[in-house]
């Protein structure tokens, strides 16, 4: 080991020591009110700065996944007798739970997901931020009144599924989890939620101190381990009511598939190739900036990555000349470094699939503008998954670099010549997850944004999200919502109750008038 990978060895085994996650058999689940460790095959993480081994933890299995699935039943029983207004004030008390352990949760994230310590920083106050906005939506979810034509009174409530599974990924783990969690929660649910097996950590310690904070004991339960194992076992548990997945399509088809077996509903949140559309009329200082936050931001690890940038022929070399000085100019870096803006891939798997598509994009007829290499002038102990941002142009919209996930820091530049044209070309991918429009044309932009198929479109920006807007794909993209209030009705089921108020009540045989 390098004398940095001791360094981030002993850092790690620090914060799981912080936690109650023994470094030398680390409990790396969270069930029923306990830490437990896992009862399967070892799974070692690999640093992804230097390459090293972080760690070791045992993948949960079958027996976990059941005690887990057994917690949150009761857990969401005893959750559902409290009143809604109560349930908002626990989950707003609960936060208490995280006070004082922000900058070790921020840290815990850095080392094992390989992400730059301010952008996590960041995400720590996300997870507060999405636990305040659905606590306050506990005693809101009102019911509804129909007019039905008969003597009944007809109202609408929504109810909870019960329990849910939900898998998140492994780009933004601790994101993903409080995404997922809270609405899940706020709207009467118990949980299930395993992370990556690659980034197992920060959702235990969130599920662990938001129980200190006062949730009750079983509500959520985090389970990690392998798709194949822990995985399987989550989704084909009886108990589960629904399945809520964020990752890639591929492994989205497999849950879908899961839970159609069982007739059991699933959201999906997975890939993108999202369309950045720059007209020559945009503000190009501006369009070039949000060009370059877009797809180098995270390492271009973002399901809405602007991955494609689609400009208007006549600032086509402007635009990608700017775009690829600033790409040279942005701080790659370890993680840990204060002043590093982009850090590693997060798994050498991933490093090796941005490396062949990069290679084969080449092959095909695409320029390296620049970047495509291991970036120079990197510390010695930096030998893990790093890639340069990268700014490819001569692409054609069959390459596969044009039409194929990268999530990686790459960008395809590609011309167009008028209005027709670049909304073909935004629409020519099976994916429809994001977009975005730069014009100063303000009728221009908003026709534009209404033709484009994808869940989100910014107009003159990028990477705007809220907890209080839902958020979402079309095609390879998936399908249901995640946050906002459709993000919540996501985890409700309506229920129609019909209570007869005629004198003499009068019962159709069949499906009749009813009226009394």
């Amino acid at each position: 080991m390098t004398m940095l990978n001791q360094h981030a060895s002993e850092q790690l085994a620090t914060l799981l020591a912080r936690f109650g996650l023994a470094a030398a058999t680390p409990f790396s689940n969270w069930i029923d009110g306990y830490l437990q460790e896992g009862e399967g095959e070892e799974i070692t993480l690999i640093n992804p700065a230097t390459g090293e081994m972080l760690i070791r933890y045992r993948d949960a299995g079958q027996a976990l996944v059941e005690r887990a699935a057994h917690a949150a039943k009761r857990g969401q029983h005893q959750w559902m007798a409290l009143t809604a207004s109560e349930r908002g004030r626990r989950m707003n008390a609960a936060l208490s739970g995280l006070q004082g352990h922000e900058e070790a949760l921020a840290q815990l994230e850095s080392i094992v997901a390989g992400k730059p310590i301010r952008d996590c920083r960041a995400e720590v106050g996300k997870v507060r931020e999405m636990f305040e906005y659905y606590a306050g939506w506990c005693d809101k979810q009102h019911g509804e009144v129909i007019p039905v034509p008969t003597s009944h009174l007809n109202y609408v409530r929504h109810m909870p599924y019960g329990v849910v599974g939900q898998i998140t990924p492994w780009n933004a783990p601790m994101f993903t989890c409080a995404w997922q969690l809270a609405p899940a929660i706020a709207a009467g649910n118990g949980v299930v939620l395993k992370p990556s097996e690659l980034t197992p950590f920060s959702s235990v310690v969130i599920a662990k101190l938001l129980e200190s904070g006062g949730l009750p004991q079983g509500l959520i339960n985090i389970v990690n381990g392998l798709g194949k194992t822990t995985g399987t076992a989550l989704t084909d548990h009886p108990a589960i009511a629904k399945l809520v997945f964020v990752g890639s399509p591929e492994s989205g088809r497999m849950i879908a598939q899961a839970g159609a077996r069982r007739l059991v509903p699933s959201v999906l949140e997975l890939g993108g190739k999202s369309a950045n559309i720059v007209f020559s009329d945009a503000k190009l200082e501006d369009a070039v900036a949000g060009a370059q936050a877009a797809i180098f931001a995270a390492a271009g690890q973002s399901c809405v990555a602007g991955s494609r940038l689609l400009v208007e022929h006549s600032v086509f070399e402007v635009v990608t000349t700017r775009l690829a000085r600033a790409a040279e100019q942005i701080q790659v870096g370890l993680p840990s470094d204060e002043a590093t803006r982009m850090g590693p891939l997060q798994n050498r798997r991933q490093f090796e699939h941005v490396t062949r598509m990069i290679e084969a994009a080449v092959a095909a007829g695409a320029r390296v503008l620049t970047g495509g290499k291991r970036p120079a002038g990197l510390p010695d102990e930096a030998q893990g998954y790093f890639i340069e941002p990268t700014v490819l142009v001569d692409v054609t919209p069959e390459m596969d670099i044009a039409q194929q996930e990268v999530f990686g820091p790459v960008v395809v530049a590609m011309a167009f010549n008028d209005e027709a044209h670049a909304i073909r070309l935004a629409n020519e991918t099976r994916f429809g997850l994001a977009g975005a429009v730069w014009s100063q044309d303000v009728a221009r932009a908003h026709r534009v944004a209404g033709q484009l198929r994808a869940g989100t479109v910014w107009i003159n920006s990028y990477k705007a999200i809220s907890v209080m807007s839902p958020f979402g794909g079309f095609g390879d993209s998936g399908f249901g919502r995640s946050s906002g209030l459709d993000g919540l009705r996501e985890y409700t089921v309506p229920q129609s109750v019909w209570v007869e108020t005629a004198p003499e009540a009068s019962v159709a045989f069949g499906y009749g008038s009813g009226v009394g």
